[in-house]
């Protein structure tokens, strides 16, 4: 496995310790559907909470976070209407960004709420 895929799978698995350990319900990790794919589904109260996971090892080149384009963004918002209509779910949606930041062996995790909204 390449080394940034390994350093995405273990982001993600920091990413869901983290949101349990906070009170969110973790349902899906790595959820697919056609060619669409969240990283994480949770639930916390009565909001579905879509969450892209971005790690990085340095960021020499920008925060982790930054690197969620707005093309991402609309896809991540076509995949979480298709989950809610899949799983004929009726919640309200946030879409979150967690950004986990390897520093040698040791990690910073920056969970930012409401990262984005739908636009029309």
């Amino acid at each position: 496995m390449a080394d940034f895929h390994q350093t995405g799978k273990e982001g993600e698995a920091i990413a869901i310790g983290y949101l349990r350990q906070k009170g969110y319900e973790v349902l899906e990790a790595n959820w697919f559907s056609d060619h669409l794919e969240i990283d994480i589904i949770a639930k916390k109260e009565e909001v579905l909470v879509v969450v892209e996971v971005k790690t990085r090892r340095t960021s020499f080149f920008g925060e982790p976070e930054e690197f969620v384009s707005k093309s991402k963004q609309r896809m991540l918002i076509k995949a979480a209407n298709h989950y809610l209509i899949k799983k004929d779910l009726d919640l309200e949606v946030r879409f979150d960004i967690i950004a986990v930041l390897f520093k040698g062996d040791k990690y910073q995790v920056n969970h930012i709420e409401d990262a984005f909204y739908p636009t029309l």
